[in-house]
């Protein structure tokens, strides 16, 4: 009589099928991008990450459409992200540019792997507080740059670069001052919008499903370019909304201390 109550408490052994399918599709992606960064294939890799983001934004959505979130799931599903959106586009970054610093001398090779280093520290710290932050923080915004959103940066970079023809090793000292950028901008306290609650609520007027559409064809047209054009918009709409926030903040208290 007493061991039903025991048996009903226990939790269910095993894990949910298909979101955790799609992590580990993303964490292939992101594996496949290292490997065809050590090989030379550059485009290859970033449209990997790219493909691991997409996996990254499917996995979470369906686990809570279907029910089928667990503790399990969401360690997973950082320690996937860790690699595809953190070792990953650091890896890439070196491969791709940054080692040629090491044809400046020793001290600029290691500059080089400390600055992609910078970054996949940065994105482990970004995944660790956001863990933390995940049952307190507004839905509405992520604090500071997430890492697929910085990875998507770094990688659209790096194929917009590579159509156009030229190497990493002619664009090394942007590609340093992009990383670096990226890499703090995911550690800062900037605001982002996370999309996942939207202003307006859940029903959008149909003008934005014509946007969403026109989007997806400027996409088709010319990937490497929309896509990094995108990313740098999304990169600058944080310190943009965070400027605007402290000028309107700065505005109201000046016309409080105006009124009498």
């Amino acid at each position: 009589m007493n061991e039903t109550p025991a048996r009903a408490s226990r939790p269910p052994r095993g894990i949910y099928l298909l979101p955790n399918l799609l992590t580990t599709a993303a964490l292939f992606a992101g594996f496949y991008a290292i490997v065809a960064a050590m090989q030379g294939r550059f485009v290859e890799a970033a449209v990997a990450v790219f493909v691991a983001a997409v996996l990254d934004g499917l996995d979470g959505r369906i686990a809570r459409l279907t029910g089928t979130q667990s503790a399990f799931g969401v360690q997973y599903d950082s320690l996937a992200d860790m690699v595809s959106f953190g070792m990953a586009p650091a890896l890439v970054m070196y491969a791709w540019a940054l080692s040629g610093l090491r044809e400046l001398g020793p001290t600029f090779g290691k500059l080089g792997w400390s600055v992609a280093f910078l970054y996949a520290a940065c994105a482990a710290l970004r995944l660790a507080r956001f863990n933390t932050q995940a049952g307190v923080a507004d839905k509405r915004y992520f604090q500071g740059l997430a890492s697929p959103a910085a990875a998507g940066f770094l990688m659209a970079f790096v194929w917009t670069v590579e159509e156009l023809g030229w190497a990493g090793d002619q664009v090394v000292w942007v590609a340093v001052a992009l990383t670096v950028i990226a890499s703090l901008l995911m550690v800062s306290r900037i605001r982002y919008l996370s999309f996942k609650a939207l202003p307006m609520g859940e029903r959008v007027p149909f003008v934005w499903v014509l946007l969403l559409v026109g989007l997806f064809v400027l996409i088709a047209v010319d990937p490497p370019r929309i896509l990094l054009l995108i990313a740098s918009f999304y990169l600058l709409s944080g310190p943009a909304m965070t400027l605007w926030g402290l000028q309107r903040a700065r505005q109201q208290r000046g016309s409080g201390e105006a009124a009498p």
